[in-house]
């Protein structure tokens, strides 16, 4: 840290109660957001009181500082980013009241919109704006921005239902906004004279204005002064992005969720098709029009598996219309006079779907509200970029503007996705570029350039429904003429020296879209095994050569393939915040959901490691304590991988960081004894009754916390008398067979070896009822998970190493890796092609299964036996992290339903956080119970007195929380299959 933000960091944490942040890593943290810009702050606030802001605010007048309040940082227009200090709002001033009828809502900004509707749906109410991200974005934000949504038409924008709010100004005032008379008595009162004398001064030139959006945001003196003379300075703050005051809470009002909700999806051949008939449906009373094109449907149909069959391939663009109504027969008479019209002449559409079903209703929404997130994965250098998403024309202008802008592109030999809110003329143009090509960077200015001047010969404007931000505030100033010295009048009356979050909306100098860009032209040179140059080009490395200098190296210590660097890796990472959802339906991140800061979010991982890539970071500070409280914010399960639109291999960026940690410190004398949990378990196995006795004492589990770091509020799992390994060693099934026919290769996880042998058993009976062959390899290894976990890379790839050289033997001689434990099947399938750049281990990847996986495929092939007796039993299903990774059909449960009289209720809470041995330690104790608490109060409520999980770590923090007895699902079909009676006992069956 430098002298100048270290005296920073001291001076603000002298007088604030948050969170102040100046180190290196955490400004690498927060100088992106999801834009395509990246700018330095000086230093992070996290505040927590009003107070904390205030305090803020002064500091930075006397230091003559800018502010720059975040949310989220979901803004795709740098709106929040800037080189002073980030105010951010969304880890602690999140909280939410209700009023008596839910009629109206005081949140605080860091509130996320999405919670707000949690809590308001069990009233019958929501509130009305829905922006695409608001599974993530920030009630400051929303106010920030206007935000609208699809269901502007229905609901309006956020300016249309501020009732109050409460700011702080630039000179540290905390004032209570609402409706105020113009007067000198209070600063409430001068701002509000101030409006109405810049009001009076530019009416003629207002006037002259033509009829824009009324959902725009930016610096606005419309419809602010009644007809009383009163000033509605709520109503003047939102949409003016942080530019005048620092709002900290506001109270809303809500709407009543509808009764009845019906959508039509229309397919038309054009896209220009597509968006005249969405002008001519507005005389039908729609809540919401939105149009998407050709690209879009196509992620869809490859991204969301049930909507494959609802999308015609020949579609070239689609209306998703929605209508409400007070009862279904009414409801589905307007769909049908609506349907009739979109499909009516050669122009209309060639395909339609209604419904009114709410799970329908809801699959046909997921197209628009999450497939926009998911441009990212398209493959290729050239990426959707947003700078020019934000555009607003006359709904009757937007056909031939379509057009327009079409063959600017094509002028410009470039393409772009298109989707609109096309009802209200909302118009989001993502051309596709590559930012580290030097002719493209140039090409987005003249593209910006370009598409804006389309738009306003249309009679539109850029910047109208969004944040203006980095990307376009530099426009405003053609686009508003005589309006913009308005603007700069009523941003010199709130911050008369431009320290609220300049450079956007007005400023005497804004940036061009295509500067202050996110660093994206490095090259990354292989020039020894695993290391890697950093360097921004290759003048800087030859520069570098010429000088006699040497260039940076990161020795990476995973196997990054040509078609998945490092590089690329982290820079397809967009930053676009999914991975901070809430949301119960879906999992990542858990601990972001227990610790919900920016650290903890799987985007700061990809984040730090670009910072090292980028030079912004050295290889040095991956060494240091900041970056290893970053990374082991992560315990590896997985979730952000699949959830994360981009689809990015977060986990194993996780891992890189770890390993870096762990080869210039060593591991810490807690994850050393985790590391070596299976050696520790074979030296208890040889006296198995005094382990047990060590382990239940109440003076070693003592010591055990003390000196290992282990929670003696967890109860181990005892030691069996005999591991799985001398059990198949007497059965036999440690020799290979060199028949034909079905073969299995058990790859033995240490719970099932030495906790838990029924399971293995269990597989064994199993696979004997179907004439499966089995070989249990006694050379094998536990999977090594928890040194990957750790970071110890060095010892996990010399587990992978034997591990993999002994099951591809197998392979090879026709038998499929089979695993009980999810963990060791994900270290097969994903892991070990991690650490090995070997043909072995993609060998052995591809012919690898989770068990109860394995056993559903037979099913599915008509090859598994189903002759089951029957199970008088509930039980409880928990579906882990690792398996949901592995295997989404959820073959446990399936195959449990094949079993007479057998009832399975799935219960779904999410993560248990145990993560394997992270659960296990002190540290982490108390936000293990806390992530898994909505599981364990899931499963409390379920209607059953056991559980089933495939997990070990799941089953120990189930069965913590729950006192349920929790099975394995194989124990189960075993006992059903009439071979482990001894199951009896444990399943309560007299």
């Amino acid at each position: 840290m430098d002298i100048e933000r270290q005296r920073i960091q001291d001076d603000l944490r002298g007088i604030v109660g948050g969170d102040v942040l100046c180190d290196r890593e955490s400004i690498q943290l927060f100088a992106s957001d999801a834009s395509i810009y990246q700018l330095s702050p000086v230093g992070i606030v996290r505040p927590r009181t009003a107070a904390d802001v205030v305090a803020t605010v002064k500091y930075a007048g006397e230091h003559d500082l800018s502010l720059h309040p975040r949310g989220s940082g979901s803004g795709i227009a740098g709106e929040s980013l800037g080189r002073g200090i980030i105010l951010d709002f969304s880890r602690y001033m999140r909280r939410i009241e209700l009023n008596h009828d839910a009629s109206e809502i005081t949140v605080q900004s860091g509130a996320i919109l999405a919670e707000v509707n949690r809590m308001l749906r069990p009233r019958g109410r929501w509130y009305g704006p829905d922006p695409v991200t608001r599974s993530i974005t920030t009630m400051g934000s929303v106010l920030a921005t206007n935000a609208s949504g699809s269901h502007y038409l229905r609901s309006g924008s956020a300016r249309d239902t501020i009732v109050s709010m409460r700011v702080v100004t630039i000179d540290g005032q905390l004032l209570e906004l609402s409706r105020h008379r113009p007067s000198d008595d209070t600063a409430e009162g001068k701002l509000a004279l101030g409006i109405v004398e810049i009001k009076k001064r530019f009416q003629s030139e207002l006037d002259k204005q033509p009829n824009l959006p009324a959902s725009r945001g930016g610096i606005r003196l419309d419809d602010v002064v009644d007809a009383r003379g009163q000033v509605d300075l709520a109503k003047f703050m939102v949409g003016t992005q942080g530019t005048l005051g620092i709002v900290l809470s506001a109270t809303l009002r809500t709407e009543s969720i509808p009764t009845h909700r019906g959508v039509v999806l229309a397919f038309f051949r054009r896209l220009d098709s597509a968006a005249r008939t969405s002008v001519e449906l507005n005389r039908h009373g729609l809540v919401a029009c939105d149009l998407m094109d050709r690209r879009l449907l196509q992620i869809a149909r490859e991204t969301e598996s049930e909507l494959a069959d609802v999308l015609p391939r020949e579609a070239e663009a689609m209306l998703l219309l929605e209508l409400q109504g007070e009862s279904v027969d009414e409801l589905n008479d307007r769909l049908k006079v609506v349907k009739d019209h979109v499909t009516d002449g050669p122009m209309g559409a060639f395909a339609s779907v209604t419904t009114v079903d709410q799970n329908q209703r809801d699959l046909y929404w997921s197209i628009s509200r999450r497939v926009m997130l998911r441009l990212a994965r398209i493959p290729g250098t050239d990426s959707p970029l947003p700078f020019t998403e934000d555009l607003w024309l006359p709904p009757e202008q937007l056909p031939t503007a379509l057009v327009a802008i079409q063959e600017t592109l094509q002028k410009n030999q470039s393409t772009a996705t298109f989707f609109a809110h096309a009802g209200h003329g909302h118009l989001q143009v993502l051309p596709f570029l590559n930012l580290g090509d030097t002719a493209d960077r140039g090409r987005l200015l003249d593209l910006s350039q370009q598409i804006a001047e389309v738009v306003m010969q249309h009679g539109g404007q850029i910047g109208a429904l969004r944040a203006a931000g980095l990307s376009r505030s530099y426009l405003l100033r053609e686009q508003f003429g005589e309006i913009w010295q308005a603007m700069g009048q009523a941003k010199r009356l709130f911050d008369p020296h431009h320290r609220m979050n300049p450079g956007k909306l007005f400023g005497a100098v804004l940036q061009k879209p295509n500067e202050n860009l996110r660093p994206a032209n490095q090259t990354i040179e292989i020039v020894s095994d695993n290391r890697v140059l950093l360097a921004a080009d290759k003048q800087i490395v030859q520069r570098a050569h010429d000088a006699g200098q040497s260039v940076p190296q990161l020795q990476v210590l995973q196997h990054w393939p040509p078609n998945a660097t490092v590089s690329e890796v982290t820079r397809a990472c967009n930053g676009c915040g999914r991975c901070r959802a809430s949301d119960p339906r879906e999992r990542q991140c858990p601990v972001f959901r227990a610790h919900p800061a920016e650290e903890a979010s799987p985007r700061a991982k990809a984040n730090l490691l670009r910072g090292v890539l980028s030079g912004a970071l050295t290889v040095d500070d991956l060494a240091g304590d900041r970056a290893k409280a970053i990374a082991d914010l992560c315990f590896n399960c997985h979730q952000c991988r699949v959830e994360c639109p981009a689809s990015v291999d977060i986990p194993k960026i996780a891992g890189e960081l770890k390993a870096q940690y762990v080869a210039t410190n060593g591991l810490p004398l807690s994850d050393i004894l985790l590391c070596r949990i299976d050696t520790l378990a074979a030296i208890a196995s040889r006296v198995p009754w005094f382990a047990n006795v060590l382990m239940r004492s109440p003076v070693a589990r003592w010591f055990g916390e003390r000196l290992f770091g282990l929670s003696q509020a967890r109860e181990l799992p005892p030691i069996a008398g005999t591991s799985f390994m001398r059990y198949a060693a007497r059965r036999r099934w440690t020799k290979l067979n060199p028949q034909g026919g079905l073969k299995v290769v058990y790859f033995v996880d240490h719970y099932a070896n030495y906790h838990a042998p029924d399971i293995g058993r269990a597989l064994a009976e199993i696979l004997q009822q179907n004439s499966i062959g089995l070989y249990v390899p006694t050379a094998q290894y536990s999977s090594g998970m928890p040194r990957i976990a750790s970071g110890d890379l060095k010892g996990a790839r010399r587990i992978a190493r034997k591990n993999v050289r002994l099951l591809a033997d197998a392979v090879r001689q026709g038998y499929t890796v089979v695993a009980t434990e999810p963990a060791a099947a994900l270290c097969l399938r994903h892991e070990y092609p991690n650490l090995l750049d070997d043909e072995d281990a993609h060998l052995v990847a591809r012919n690898s299964m989770e068990a109860c996986e394995y056993l559903l495929s037979l099913h599915e092939g008509e090859r598994l036996n189903t002759e089951f007796n029957p199970v008088p039993l509930q039980l409880a299903y928990h579906q882990p992290c690792h398996l949901r990774v592995l295997d989404p059909k959820q073959a446990g449960p399936r195959l449990m339903d094949l079993v007479p009289e057998l009832q399975i209720e799935r219960v779904e809470g999410g993560c248990t956080g145990m993560a394997g041995t992270w659960g296990l330690q002190q540290k982490n104790y108390r936000n293990s119970l806390r992530i898994g608490w909505p599981m364990i109060s899931a499963m409390r409520s379920a209607r059953v007195s056991m559980a089933t999980t495939e997990c070990s770590a799941c089953k120990m923090q189930i069965e913590h929380g729950t006192g349920f007895k929790t099975l394995h699902p194989l124990k189960v079909l075993a006992y059903a299959y009439g071979r482990l009676p001894k199951v009896q006992e444990e399943l309560g069956i007299s």
